[in-house]
C-alpha cells in the first residue's frame, strides 16, 4: 500500500540485474560517454531503463568521482527513480567529505540515502531511509579487482553480524573488461524488503560501479 508510483514491480523481486549498455564510440575510441543501463528481473526481462546525466567536463576530469543524476524510467517511459550524486571525495584521508548519494522516488520525494563510511581497509556504506535513519550496512572486500571472478559486496543488518543479501559485480570476460567499461551487476535482497530501500540499493549499485569498477581493466 502507498507505494511510490512505478515501484510496484520491485515488490515482487528478490533479485535485480543491472546491465550497462556498450557505447560504440567508447568501445572503439576509448571516449567516455554517458552511461546507460538496463535494469532487469531474474528472467532477463527489462523492468527499467536508466540514463546518466552530466557534462563532458565531469566525465573527462572528475571521473570516477564525477557528480551525476541518473534518471530511471519504466517501460512506459515514466521516470520513477532519480539518483543524485554530488561531487565528493572517496579517500580515507578525508573522512568528513566521503560519498553520499540521494535516491528519490517519485522524483522530488526522498526514498533514502547511500552514505560511505570511513574505514582504512574495507569499502563500507550505510543505507538510510528517507528520514536518514540507518537501515542496512554494505561491506565490500579488501580487493575489488576480482581476478576472473565475481566481486561481492555483502548487505548486512545494522549489527553487521547477519548477511541478508549482496551486490555482485559479475566478471564479464577478458575482451569485455579490457576494451570497455561495461558493468553487469546483481542485487540480491529479501523479497519483503521495503521497495523504497530496494530503489536505494539500485543507487548503491551505481555508486559502487563508479567508485571501484570505472577503469576498463577492473575485473581482470
Amino acid at each position: 500500500h502507498n507505494l511510490p508510483p512505478g515501484l510496484e514491480y520491485l515488490n515482487q523481486l528478490d533479485q535485480i540485474i543491472i546491465h550497462q549498455q556498450v557505447e560504440l564510440l567508447e568501445a572503439v575510441l576509448g571516449t567516455e560517454t554517458s552511461s546507460k543501463y538496463e535494469i532487469k528481473n531474474p528472467l532477463g526481462q527489462r523492468v527499467y531503463f536508466a540514463v546518466e546525466e552530466n557534462g563532458c567536463f565531469d566525465r573527462k576530469l572528475c571521473s570516477p568521482l564525477r557528480a551525476f543524476t541518473i534518471r530511471i524510467a519504466d517501460n512506459a517511459g515514466r521516470e520513477v527513480i532519480r539518483v543524485i550524486r554530488p561531487l565528493r571525495c572517496n579517500s580515507c584521508c578525508f573522512p568528513c567529505f566521503l560519498q553520499e548519494l540521494e535516491v528519490q522516488s517519485p522524483p522530488g520525494t526522498i526514498a533514502g540515502y547511500v552514505v560511505q563510511n570511513w574505514d582504512p581497509f574495507l569499502p563500507k556504506f550505510t543505507i538510510q531511509n528517507q528520514s536518514k535513519e540507518d537501515v542496512l550496512k554494505i561491506s565490500g572486500p579488501c580487493a575489488t579487482c576480482g581476478c576472473f571472478d565475481d566481486v561481492d559486496f555483502e548487505v548486512k543488518a545494522l549489527n553487521e553480524m547477519i548477511t541478508i543479501g549482496k551486490i555482485s559485480k559479475y566478471w564479464s570476460g577478458f575482451v569485455n573488461n579490457v576494451f570497455t567499461n561495461t558493468a553487469n551487476f546483481g542485487i540480491q535482497v529479501p523479497v519483503d524488503l521495503d521497495v523504497r530501500i530496494k530503489a536505494v540499493m539500485i543507487g548503491a549499485c551505481f555508486l559502487i560501479d563508479l567508485m571501484f569498477f570505472e577503469n576498463s581493466l577492473d575485473g581482470l
